[in-house]
């Protein structure tokens, strides 16, 4: 109530202040999405309980309003959970007023109090976003201020607390003050000479803290009550060729993540890209060591994290693929991308009269090495309350969390056939991503075709079809107790048919097929149907069907979505 009266004699105040310009030169926009989903027990893939919690109904929404006029930007987020919808955190239930701001800037001097979303380079000691579909919030409540003292020049500072679903933000609270400070030059712009040069330019450098008072408190261990971390980054290119590199460091940081060990932490980020018409060239190049950066040291999971750590691999958008996501491992990883995009002119006799499509992406992603220390005379590696352990810089381990080899040809073959062909060869260690104990490395081969038919300017059809052969097959014995370890293994197959009447609605029917899992029980048919409406920005999706078990990524921040079994209604609408 005080934040809906604090507004209030805001707004009245810009009135005001401005006068007429209020009524005449004020923009508001605006955005609101609702996620339900009735759940029904389905015995034929394990779902005997239909509730959610006690509730056969799961609610997910909100609606967030943003207000302009000159310089000054204002915004509000109502959010809703009743209940969150299956694999969203249950801590996430309520509903009220998550998220609101105001800012200033005059392009000189920039002032935000209120919930702050922002990042300090690529995010690799701070980021704070917002991602509504994997119920993740990480925004920074507090203050930060902007200043460009002369062209090219960009000083900010930031200081809050982070969100943690509904908690409040009193003294009282445990979480950590975050105290961060970014400058950032563009050479290019400030000095006279470079200003036209094809040579381009730009250094930056970082440093944000934590400070927890209640760290001190732990009974077994001396946990830093202040964590730092600092960053520097360079951006460079030339005609087509383009340079990037940021370097981290953070001191000591027992938390939970790392299992309360006291080694400093680093990252590297490395990008190398060419350009040019109808190719592209990008190798990308990622170390990470011990970096995981909370502000609350006994925090798990996604929860409030300080930072990002920036996925280099291949997103797939498939569902057969996306069963398969990678999780970044900021305990430590060290990955390599490289990806080609290149367009077969047209008219040509492999482009063809429209031109062709081709794309190759190779991404790795090992473990780095460690290395035991010596503590008290014995050697040990990951002992509480140590270092942990030892790494070279540039030490790769053998173990391979994720391999993703791809290629894909996008082809539009006359005026009413186009089509996508793309085979993936995949490697995914599921034990150390998800968690499943002893589970064997999901080795894997998946092909896919997208093929579209379109009847008239307005009516068309797709078939989708993919296909993935795991290495495990039916005759592999699985250990008993250990089932649900191998709930999506095996050789699936997947097809979906779509009707779409453009630029209005949409139909379609879809089937996941489990058909060579080890384990018996699981080899269940994962069939589903949509309707959907689309009018202006208004989106309107009824589903029905099973959904089955996977993982939601999105930058490398993923959720595991539980199978379910029901209706779902999603409406979404901006203005």
């Amino acid at each position: 109530m005080k934040k809906l009266t604090l507004l209030i004699v805001f707004v009245l105040g810009i009135t005001a202040v401005y006068g007429q310009d209020f009524l005449t030169k004020s923009k508001v926009a605006g955005s609101f999405e609702v996620n339900t989903q009735y759940y029904m027990a389905d015995e034929g893939i394990g779902i005997t309980d239909s509730t959610l919690n006690n509730k056969y109904l799961g609610i997910n929404g909100f609606g967030k309003v943003q207000y302009t006029l000159g310089n000054f930007t204002a915004g509000i987020r109502f959010e809703s959970f009743q209940t969150p919808l299956s694999g969203f955190r249950p801590e996430l239930e309520g509903s009220g007023i998550a998220n609101y701001f105001a800012t200033y800037d005059d392009g000189i001097i920039g002032i935000t109090v209120g919930d702050i979303y922002d990042q300090f380079g690529s995010g690799l000691i701070f980021r704070t976003y917002e991602e509504w579909s994997l119920g993740f919030d990480n925004s920074l409540r507090g203050l930060r201020a902007i200043y460009r003292p002369c062209e090219g020049v960009t000083l900010k500072g930031v200081y809050g607390k982070q969100r943690y679903y509904w908690a409040s933000y009193s003294k009282d609270e445990t979480r950590g003050i975050i105290r961060g400070f970014d400058g950032e030059w563009d050479l290019n712009q400030s000095i006279k000479s470079l200003n036209n040069s094809k040579f381009k330019i730009g250094v930056g450098g970082s440093f944000v803290s934590n400070y927890q008072s209640a760290a001190s408190n732990d009974p077994m261990y001396n946990i830093p009550e202040n964590v730092a971390a600092t960053a520097g980054r360079i951006n460079m290119g030339y005609g087509r060729f383009s340079f990037s590199t940021e370097y981290a460091y953070k001191m000591n940081n027992p938390s939970a993540i790392n299992k309360l060990i006291y080694k400093n932490g680093e990252a590297l980020l490395t990008s190398l890209a060419y350009s040019q018409k109808g190719l592209g060239v990008v190798l990308q190049l990622k170390r990470v060591d011990n970096m995981s950066f909370k502000s609350d040291y006994t925090a798990t999971e996604n929860d409030l994290d300080i930072n990002f750590i920036p996925p280099i691999n291949y997103t797939h958008t498939h569902s057969l693929p996306a069963m398969y996501s990678y999780s970044t491992q900021p305990n430590g990883e060290m990955g390599i991308q490289f990806q080609v995009n290149y367009l077969i002119p047209k008219k040509t006799l492999l482009g063809g009269k429209y031109g062709t499509k081709l794309a190759f992406n190779y991404s790795q992603v090992n473990d780095i090495v460690r290395d035991s220390i010596n503590y008290k005379g014995n050697m040990v590696i990951n002992k509480k309350g140590t270092l942990g352990y030892s790494s070279p810089f540039f030490g790769i381990s053998d173990k391979v969390f994720y391999r993703d080899i791809n290629f894909e040809i996008d082809k539009r073959i006359n005026k009413k056939w186009s089509i996508i062909v793309q085979y993936i060869n995949l490697i995914y260690d599921i034990e150390t991503i998800e968690g499943h104990k002893d589970a064997p490395t999901v080795k894997a081969d998946i092909a896919f075709l997208d093929l579209t038919y379109k009847i008239n300017t307005k009516n068309s059809i797709r078939l989708e079809l993919q296909h993935l052969w795991d290495c495990i097959g039916t005759s592999y014995k699985v250990e008993e107790g250990s089932e649900k370890d191998f709930i999506k293994r095996g050789n699936w197959l997947s097809a979906l048919l779509e009707y779409s009447i453009a630029p209005k609605w949409f139909v379609s029917i879809a089937d996941k097929y489990n058909y060579g899992n080890p384990v018996a029980d699981y080899r269940d048919h994962y069939v589903t149907a949509s309707v959907g409406f689309i009018k202006d920005a208004t989106r309107i999706t009824v589903s029905g069907g099973r959904q089955s078990e996977g993982m939601v990524c999105v930058g490398g921040v993923c959720r595991v979505v539980p199978a379910s079994s029901g209706v779902s209604l999603t409406i979404t609408t901006s203005f």
